[in-house]
């Protein structure tokens, strides 16, 4: 959803919605979640300008990121702007080919290819994992590719194209969300993919 905040409460706001689209639901892990009381400490934030033990593990064990991209037409139009994109999949679906380099499945969705049009257009990206357990954020920058055909592809089983992603700069907040949230449930769709 894209739009504008129009009024602000003691506990919560109104948004006038400029533009909706619907994520594609498939390879999303249904979560509930609590909040947790905050100690009010600062948490550090890691610089980071390649993964390192902590990132890798945090990005081998994810079921879930948000990517990040955005397309600026010289005019005004609904297709300018920014997206932000859930993607999933079981815990290990994306490739750690080395300490800059991402190798991410993408498999069918809604075919409206937000982010890969983005993407052909802007190549910058963002990734966000979350550490559901522990409350970790782990942002990361760069420069991402969309890989529409080869040999490469049939190595991750039910992917229709891939996501080569090189990292440029990150960073990692321990503690820093005040949620924990419960086991997932996997995707049905991450079920029948099992087969593959």
């Amino acid at each position: 959803m894209n739009g504008t905040v129009t009024t602000i409460y003691p506990n919560g706001f109104e948004v006038q919605v400029g533009q909706s689209f619907g994520n594609c639901p498939q390879y999303i892990q249904a979560r509930m979640f609590e909040m947790k009381d905050g100690d009010g400490i600062p948490k550090p934030i890691h610089s980071i300008k390649a993964l390192g033990e902590a990132e890798r593990s945090l990005v081998a064990i994810a079921d879930t990121f948000f990517i990040a991209t955005a397309y600026q037409a010289e005019s005004a139009s609904a297709a300018s702007g920014v997206d932000v994109s859930h993607r999933g999949g079981r815990p290990g679906f994306i490739r750690i080919d080395d300490e800059k380099t991402l190798t991410i499945p993408d498999f069918s969705g809604n075919n409206h290819f937000n982010t890969f049009g983005n993407l052909e257009l802007n190549p910058q990206a963002g990734l966000l994992f979350i550490d559901f357990d522990r409350g970790n954020l782990l942002y990361l920058t760069g420069a991402a590719q969309v890989i529409w055909e080869g040999v490469e592809i049939s190595t991750f089983p039910g992917a229709e194209r891939l996501l080569r992603f090189q990292l440029e700069k990150g960073s990692r907040v321990e503690g820093s969300l005040p949620l924990r949230w419960s086991e997932p449930k996997l995707s049905l769709f991450l079920a029948e993919m099992s087969s593959l």
